[in-house]
C-alpha cells in the first residue's frame, strides 16, 4: 500500500451489497428518510464497540458541496451522524469541515482518480472546535477511502489530534 492513511481506523458496520445497497440508495437519492431509524439501528452497536476504547469528542459528518447540496436537498451523512447523536448523546458538528471543491461524482472514478479528484476538496471552519479533539468522521459509504482520508487530512492539519472513520456500509 503505497497510500498514506492519516485516519486511525476504519469502522463500516455492513457490506455495501444486496437489500442493503438497495436502501442506501432509496435513502441517498430518493429521500426515503424511514429508512434513517434503520441505519441508525445498524450504526448504534459500531460506534458504542469504537467508543469503548477510543475517546470520541464529537461526530463529523462528510459535507457535501453546496450544488450537490442544493440539488440532493440533504446531507446522508449529516442525518446519520445527527442521528447517531441522538442515541449516544456524542455530540455532532456540522460546521467544522466544509467542501469547497465540487467534484465530480467518485462513483465513476478508480482508486488513484478518486485520490486526485478529492484533493484539496475540503476546509476547516473552525479550527478552534477542533483543535487537540478526537473525533469520528461519519458517512454512508466507503469505497477506496480516499474522501474520508482527504477528510481526515485535512481536519488533522487544522489541529485536531485523531480521526476515526465510521460507515455504514463497505464496498468490497
Amino acid at each position: 500500500m503505497r497510500e498514506r492513511w492519516y485516519f486511525d481506523f476504519h469502522r463500516s458496520c455492513c457490506l455495501y451489497e444486496g437489500a442493503l445497497k438497495e436502501a442506501i440508495h432509496r435513502f441517498k437519492y430518493l429521500g426515503e428518510f424511514p429508512l434513517l431509524r434503520v441505519f441508525g439501528d445498524l450504526l448504534y452497536p459500531t460506534l458504542q464497540t469504537l467508543s469503548q476504547d477510543y475517546r470520541v469528542d464529537f461526530l463529523v459528518p462528510v459535507p457535501l458541496h453546496i450544488r450537490r447540496l442544493r440539488e440532493r436537498g440533504f446531507n446522508q451523512a449529516l442525518l446519520l451522524a445527527r442521528e447517531l447523536s441522538k442515541r449516544t448523546g456524542i455530540p455532532y458538528r456540522a460546521r467544522v469541515l466544509r467542501k469547497i471543491k465540487d467534484t465530480p461524482f467518485q462513483t465513476e472514478l478508480k482508486g488513484a482518480q478518486r485520490r486526485k479528484n478529492i484533493k484539496g476538496a475540503f476546509r476547516v471552519e473552525r479550527r478552534e472546535v477542533i483543535e487537540g479533539k478526537s473525533m469520528v468522521l461519519v458517512d454512508d459509504v466507503y469505497t477506496t477511502g480516499a474522501t474520508v482520508n482527504e477528510c481526515a487530512r485535512t481536519l488533522l492539519g487544522a489541529g485536531a489530534e485523531r480521526v476515526a472513520v465510521l460507515t455504514l456500509a463497505m464496498a468490497i
